[in-house]
């Protein structure tokens, strides 16, 4: 499959499936290769965010302001950032119970970051990140010059969510922040792998893994909401350099087979890289 082939392939899927928009970025390190479609169009995050919260994570224990075992009190009430009224996160609602079994206790740090990408947990991302401060995570990304991924606000802030106060990100973005995990910009190998041995252990694999060989085991990060459904990580294949890739779509609320959208993308991109 060449570049245009790709191209054209994606957006017959978009057409087919009734997505509204899809955006997909991919760099391959093997080949210094990137390919780009709709990749500095703005999506609504979703849970893709909590990748650059675990890489502020991993960024504020090197530089020595916080230790990854440190313990961190374990309660369920944060404040929106847009009017300050308390919200909690609801249970059922929240892909990850054991966190909120934890309440009134405290967890090291580490033990959150882990349930925050595996299962996806909006309770621990949310005591992350006001920990951490969105400022921080801002300032973390800025320091690395990854541009295409802004992170204002926790999960489940709907005051905000309805005032259009939103985590936001690129396709490009998200690969860039990928991209981190493979260079010493920030973080010696030690960590490095850490967090990539978190990504690894992710529980949702619906999407991108979903139509690879089980040679191509993936570091990713999944998001969805009613409206978006998004997937971006490294796919690492046998015998080469592995690749980032982020797919993310829009789409109007209900639309059935949202992950299987992605999943196709995904399957086309693994194609096109090794022709």
């Amino acid at each position: 499959m060449d570049e245009q082939a790709l191209h054209d392939g994606i957006d017959k899927l978009c057409a087919e499936s009734g997505s509204t928009a899809i955006g997909v970025h991919v760099f391959d390190f093997e080949s210094d290769r990137t390919f780009s479609h709709h990749g500095a169009r703005w999506f609504h995050a979703a849970s893709t965010m909590k990748v650059a919260v675990l890489v502020a994570l991993f960024h504020a224990a090197n530089t020595g302001r916080v230790r990854l075992e440190d313990r961190l009190h374990v309660r369920n009430r944060f404040r929106s950032i847009a009017d300050r009224s308390i919200f909690r996160v609801q249970r059922d609602r929240d892909a990850d119970a054991a966190v909120h079994r934890r309440v009134g206790r405290s967890m090291k740090l580490i033990e959150l970051a882990e349930p925050m990408i595996t299962r996806s947990s909006n309770l621990a991302t949310n005591l992350l990140l006001e920990f951490l401060t969105p400022d921080f995570v801002q300032s973390t990304l800025d320091a690395a010059a990854i541009e295409g991924v802004r992170v204002v606000r926790g999960v489940e802030d709907n005051v905000s969510f309805e005032r259009g106060l939103n985590n936001t990100i690129t396709a490009a973005g998200l690969v860039a922040l990928f991209r981190l995990l493979r260079d010493d910009r920030l973080f010696a190998e030690p960590a490095r792998r850490q967090m990539l041995d978190i990504l690894f252990a992710q529980e949702f694999n619906s999407m991108i893994p979903s139509l690879l060989p089980d040679s191509a085991p993936v570091a990713h990060k999944t998001g969805e909401i009613s409206t978006c459904t998004h997937d971006a990580g490294l796919v690492l294949l046998p015998g080469r350099r592995p690749y980032a890739l982020a797919i993310l779509t829009e789409h109007p609320p209900g639309l059935d087979d949202t992950q299987k959208t992605v999943a196709k993308i995904s399957r086309m991109v693994y194609e096109f890289i090794t022709a």
